[in-house]
This record gives structure tokens, sequence and C-alpha cells, in this order.
């Protein structure tokens, strides 16, 4: 589930368009979801009508692209809502309904769950420098996750950034307790443009970086270009690049997005219980979409049985309508820091994913584990520079990092001013590397080059700048800046630009329990090795642990596609599955995403006076 925080000016559409071809409602919309009143602190009930949000095409040109809100008459220009939440709040379906058609593309899937909307005061600093807006945002996010369940969440605010940032997110944040979100303005007539906004905000998350030259060959600068481009406008972008989908599947590759595999509770999802919306809800055997569109050969699409003689129709531990063998490997480790999952015999979903409980060692004993991911210098030297890439001399970073100006800082303060490193804390500043490469990677990446000495012998330290095109704002938090879980010393690891102490309490804890034959994974029990049994691995065995499913070693490991279902304003975020397919499941506060394919706008915001937060899953 993926929920974001969204702030959102009372706006709405009036037009009429031309004809258009759409068969039924894109995905489940609200009848019914909770808005959060931080005057009363109680949920409150916000009804709309069912339904009412479509996909479709115009008639007569089959490769047109049409997205649609019917709920109050069909809208597409925005004029202001003088503080009507119901408009409000109708406005944030259709900005969820734009960014579920963008991700489709990339199987991800964007259910509405449920939104807040801030009209008492703000829950977080909200002001024009989008760095503190950011952080204190993210900071309340992880608040936020004690009361409600989520993989990410977005903010969207009528606050007009400084410059011409529209939006900002951590690059790789997802799934993150610190970094999973991201900030977005309202800033267009079109709900479809602080739509385009989220969906690029969404892409740093999952990795995306901004398209360089030739990237985009999908759609012309006429058709709005691509969603990760590092500045757009009118038409606003639909689509990911190929670049976008490369750095996606790099992200997936190495361990990131762990949160995603799990499917979400259907009882969150907005728009009631509803056969035909892709989504199998408490008395439905199973649901592969409207009868016109359902492909799937197990199930009736009319009422949402499974036909006569099959056990089930979706799910990657279903096979032909059977279900697969117990022990058939369904799931194998993306990365040192993921434990392989395996069907249960019983259900047709692989279990929850789990991975290594945060702290274990990884690298040989150079990184720990952190979300599922192995966070080492060496890796964002790589990511950064390329092939041959490695981390500088220590002296590189103290040196630099203790300058506290563009090049060598901790970070900004809530100010927007550089700041300067203590010692202790260089390694978890600007990343300094050693690099045959003309510059970094990126259009807009340069190299800040800097000789020093150290124990008389002159050393080269090369670290990165990332400039936007106009005034030196952007939507990304420094990506030359190490990132949060990184090692930066036996114990500790880098958080909020400082070296901190790791407490590992609960990985000594869970290990104590495993008798020296297995590992800790991410609900804190042990994963058994080969040859012993959990719970405990004291006893002989298959290996594994109680979540993963039982193990059976000469089964084939599957080669799976991710599919990733996205929530926000109340959104859902998880990923699809179909035979023979993966899914993974994002819960995030406000917004749910899932790797489908901002931008830097010149326009201006709606000033709004609440604040809208929104949930997925």
């Amino acid at each position: 589930m993926l929920n974001a925080t969204m702030w959102l000016s009372a706006d709405s559409l009036h037009s009429h368009p031309n004809s258009f071809d759409s068969p039924r409602p894109s995905r489940p919309q609200a009848s019914s979801f909770l808005q959060m009143n931080y005057k009363i602190l109680i949920p409150i009930p916000f009804l709309l009508q069912d339904h009412c949000f479509y996909h479709g095409h115009v008639s007569g040109h089959p490769e047109s692209w049409v997205a649609v809100s019917t709920c109050s008459g069909i809208r597409y220009s925005q004029q202001r809502q003088n503080k009507d939440y119901e408009k409000t709040k109708a406005r944030i379906m259709e900005i969820a309904n734009y960014v579920d058609k963008f991700y489709r593309a990339l199987n991800i899937r964007v259910p509405l769950i449920g939104l807040e909307v801030w009209t008492d005061r703000d829950q977080c600093i909200v002001t024009e420098e989008p760095n503190a807006t950011l952080w204190s945002f993210l900071q309340w996010r992880q608040k936020l996750k004690s009361r409600k369940k989520h993989d990410n969440a977005q903010l969207l605010t009528g606050v007009i950034f400084k410059g011409t940032t529209i939006g900002m997110a951590p690059l790789e944040g997802m799934c993150s307790l610190e970094n999973s979100g991201g900030i977005n303005v309202d800033h267009s007539e079109l709900s479809i443009g602080a739509a385009a906004t989220m969906a690029h905000e969404i892409g740093h998350n999952f990795g995306m970086s901004h398209d360089h030259d030739g990237c985009c060959v999908e759609a012309t600068a006429d058709q709005g270009g691509c969603v990760m481009a590092a500045a757009t406008g009118h038409p606003f972008p639909r689509v990911f690049s190929r670049c976008s989908k490369r750095d996606l599947d790099s992200y997936f590759q190495k361990g990131g997005g762990m949160c995603l595999y799990n499917m979400p509770n259907m009882k969150d999802l907005v728009g009631g219980k509803k056969c035909g919306n892709g989504f199998v809800e408490e008395g439905e055997e199973c649901d592969c979409g409207e009868v016109d569109e359902c492909t799937n050969d197990c199930c009736n699409a009319n009422n949402c049985t499974l036909k006569e003689e099959a056990q089930c129709a979706h799910g990657v531990c279903c096979q032909g309508c059977k279900l697969k063998q117990a022990g058939t490997m369904c799931r194998g480790p993306a990365g040192a820091c993921d434990l392989p999952e395996y069907c249960t015999g019983a259900s047709p979903y692989c279990p929850t994913n789990v991975y290594l409980l945060d702290g274990s060692s990884c690298q040989y004993g150079f990184a720990y584990c952190y979300n599922g991911m192995c966070l080492t210098h060496e890796q964002q030297c790589l990511q950064l520079w390329g092939y041959g890439a490695r981390p500088a001399h220590d002296a590189c970073f103290e040196d630099v990092n203790a300058a506290g100006n563009a090049f060598g800082n901790c970070g900004k303060d809530d100010h927007g001013n550089y700041m300067k490193c203590e010692k202790s804390d260089a390694k978890c500043g600007k990343i300094q590397c050693h690099s045959a490469a003309k510059k970094p990677k990126g259009t807009n990446a340069v190299s800040i080059d800097t000789t020093i000495k150290t124990g008389g012998i002159e050393v080269k330290c090369r670290g990165t700048y990332v400039y936007s095109t106009q005034d030196g704002q952007g939507d990304l938090p420094d990506p030359g800046l190490v990132m949060t879980g990184t090692k930066c010393g036996e114990g500790k690891v880098c958080r909020d630009r400082r070296c901190q102490n790791a407490s590992f309490t609960e990985l000594e804890t869970c290990i104590a329990h495993c008798h020296g034959n297995g590992v800790c994974n991410s609900n804190g029990n042990c994963h058994c090795n080969r040859g012993f049994a959990p719970p405990f691995c004291e006893k002989p065995g298959l290996g594994g642990s109680v979540d993963s499913g039982p193990v059976q070693y000469d089964s084939e490991c599957l080669h799976t596609h991710t599919h990733i279902v996205i929530s926000g304003v109340l959104f859902c975020c998880f990923l699809t599955e179909k035979p023979e397919q993966q899914h993974h499941v994002l819960t995030s506060s406000v917004l749910m995403c899932r790797p489908l394919e901002e931008a830097l706008f010149t326009q201006q915001a709606n000033s709004g006076d609440h604040r809208v937060i929104v949930y997925q899953t």
C-alpha cells in the first residue's frame, strides 16, 4: 500500500471533450473513504459518486489517449473551488486517475484508499524552501506509519516553491522509513499537470533519474515528451522513456522496493467491493476485470467465480488453473539482502516478501543491509560514474565536505544553506570517488575535482554536482550525497546526513534464537540454513523460515515479471499478478506507486489554504 500526503487547493474541471471510447471505469473509485480532520481527530466519511473515472481513446483514433472524470459532468479545465472540500477531493481523485493511467504502462496500478486534508494547521513545515518542506514532511510521514501502514507518501500543496521547482523526492527512497515520499505543487489549471509531477516524483523514489538526450523516443515534444524529463510544460507528459524503464529494472535488480511484493488489504481499497475491478475482494474467488477485457481462462468474469475444476485464477503459485506444488520457489532473492519465498500449496499467491533484517552484514562485512538493499560507497560511485569507479581516500571526504558549499557539504539546513560536515560525519556528505571517466553520468552532472595531500602524496578527489538549467533549484535532493543506510563506521550508518550509531538490538536478539544455523529476516524470525528447520534452526530440516513457505530444493526457480500497484490520496499500491507473474504491493501514505514509467514547470501554482493528505496501497 502506498499512502501519500497531499496539499491541494480547491479546484475543479469543466468542459466538453470530443467523443471518446471508454467502455468501463478504469479502476475502483471511491464511494466512501476516510478523511482525517485534525480539528477533531476522528475519521469522517466522504461520499463520492461511484465509478465515474474512465480511461479510453477518441473515437476513430485508436492511438489517442483519454482519462476522464464524469463525477460532476465531463470536465477538462480547472476553475477555482473556493474552499469547496468536495470539489477538492474530486480533483484529487482525477489526479489519481491520471497517475494510475501513467503507471499502467509499467504494470503498476494506483487505486485510491484515502486522504487527509489539513484545514486547521499544517502537520509539518511547508514553506517556499523545498528542501525544508521535503524533510519536514518525511519526518511527519514516519509518525504516520504508526497509525496507517503504507509504503510511500506524497504531499500536494498550493505553496509555490522557490525558483522553478514544483516537486522534490529522494532518489531510490521507495519503501525506506526515512525517504519514501515526495512533495508536489498543484501548479497547473489541469489536473493532469499535478499528476505528471506526482508520477515524476514517484519515479525518483523508484530510482528513475532525469532523462538525458536521446532517452525519450516514445513521445515527441508536441505530445508532451516523457515523464522523467528534467523540465517540461504543456502539453504534459504521459509516458515513460526507455531510460526510465532501465532505471526501474536496475533498482529492482539490486534489491530495491522490497515492500512492494506484498498484496494490500483489499478492504482498504476505495470504491467498495465490485466484481470487475480487477481486485479479488471478500466474497470473490477471482476477478479478471470487466467481461470484455478478461483474458483469464480460469475465471468467470460475469460473477467473479472460478470456472469448473479450477483451483485458482491468479497468482504466481497458480499455473493452468491449478495450485503449484508446495515448495516451488515463487520469488528468488533479489540482491544480497533478500531471501527466497516458496509456494505453500494452499494459496495461489507467493508468501509475503521478507528480507534480511536491517543491520545484517553484507558485502563481505563492509556494509549493512537496509530495507533489503546492501548500500555501499562503492555502489554509489559506480552508479554516478560508471564502470571502474571506486570511493576516494577517506581524506577526500574529510577535506572536501568540511567546506560547506555546493561542492562539499552534509546537505542543507531548513533555510536552504549548505552545512559543513564534521569530521566524524564526512562519509555521509558528498560522495567522493576515483574514476577515469571524463564526467559523471547524466547530462546535467559535472565533475568537481579536488587535489589534496595526505601522507605526503597527492590524491585526486572527484565529486558530482548536478545543476538545473535555470536557477540551481531542482526536484531532487542532491544525488551526489551518500545514501541513507550506508555504513560509515563499525556499528554506524548514515542517517539525516550524520554518521550515527545503528541500533541492532532486534538483530542481536533474533540471532541469539537461531542457534548459529541461520540468519534473521525482516519479521524478526530465523531463516534457517539448509539442513535445519524453522523456527529456531536447532532441529534437522530443509531450511527456510515460518514466513517463507516450505522449502523444496529440487524445485525450479521461476523467472517472474514484477508488477506494482500504486495508490495515492489514499491510494493503494501493489503489483498485479497474472499466472507465471509476480505482483508487488506498494503500501504508501497518500500515493501508492509501482514501477511505471517531475518535471520543472514554470507555470503559476494555484494558491490554496488547505492541505490534502492521500494514502495509497
